[in-house]
């Protein structure tokens, strides 16, 4: 068995589609190291040579994953080297989608089939929102949020507003409780004046430790240590101020932005009645 695993996903628009794909394959591997880098807007042969060549030297011979999502067949050529394992997601469903349904594709890169102007407007709208409220920045426009994702350092709060944008349309602000607010047991006055549309992003001291040790290995910052001590405070303030706890350990994202909907009441919970 593998201990680490290099992942690239790689599309000719935005990515989003094979990266929450892949994540939510790898996911289901929690005793493997995935290292992850996403190359979206491949749409030459140029380019993939480029980004295939990148790979190649990042990995060393170590057979990386590719997760491809990469409409031109020239360009997804490139990527079917025998030096990587290449997954590509329209060889899986969309060639026997169109012999199922009798009819061929539109093999558009990109395109997205919704409702009408008005959802697509509403969902460009939410990811700009998200993009440029991510991390705590220009929290004075929190008021605008539909969620507001609060927690550590590495909790996961970026991954989860990004879903709840693209996929779910909902304008999620987030906010990393760091040691200034973390040592007073307190939260900012643009969070505290939010509390209702706010949810906590928890996870193991374990989980934390694996996590922050990839980004910062052997620093403080990383200790197990620290992680137990920024999660005990930061439950502390979200038990003051009433802010319910989703813990995202083990989770995949869409799970996670399944229960933070959930416990703010935009989704229905299994068995509830109205």
């Amino acid at each position: 068995m593998w201990k680490s695993k290099d992942i690239y996903y790689i599309s000719d628009s935005t990515g989003i589609l094979i990266t929450n794909l892949g994540e939510s394959l790898i996911c289901q591997f929690p005793e493997i190291n995935f290292h992850e880098e996403k190359f979206p807007y491949v749409k030459t042969v140029k380019d993939a040579l480029k980004t295939l060549d990148y790979i190649l030297e990042q990995s060393r011979g170590r057979r990386p994953i590719i997760f491809s999502t990469i409409m031109d067949i020239e360009v997804r050529d490139v990527f079917r080297s025998p030096e990587v394992e290449f997954f590509d997601a329209f060889d899986y469903f969309l060639d026997p989608l169109e012999a199922c349904l009798e009819a061929k594709a539109l093999r558009v890169p990109g395109f997205l089939r919704l409702d009408d102007d008005v959802t697509r407007a509403r969902r460009v709208e939410a990811i700009h929102y998200s993009l440029d409220h991510d991390d705590g920045t220009r929290e004075n426009e929190f008021d605008q949020a539909d969620v507001i994702l609060l927690g550590v350092s590495r909790a996961g709060k970026t991954p989860v507003s990004v879903y709840l944008a693209t996929q779910l349309g909902l304008k999620a602000a987030n906010f990393p409780l760091t040691a200034e607010y973390l040592a007073r047991l307190q939260m900012p006055p643009s969070i505290v004046r939010n509390v209702k549309r706010a949810v906590a992003l928890t996870t193991t001291p374990e989980m934390l430790h694996r996590m922050r040790e990839k980004r910062y290995p052997k620093s403080n910052y990383a200790k197990l240590t620290t992680c137990i001590d920024e999660l005990q405070q930061s439950e502390h303030i979200f038990r003051k101020h009433h802010v319910p706890m989703v813990s995202s350990a083990g989770k995949s994202i869409e799970e996670i932005a399944t229960q933070v909907t959930q416990e703010l009441g935009l989704v229905k919970k299994p068995g509830s009645v109205r």
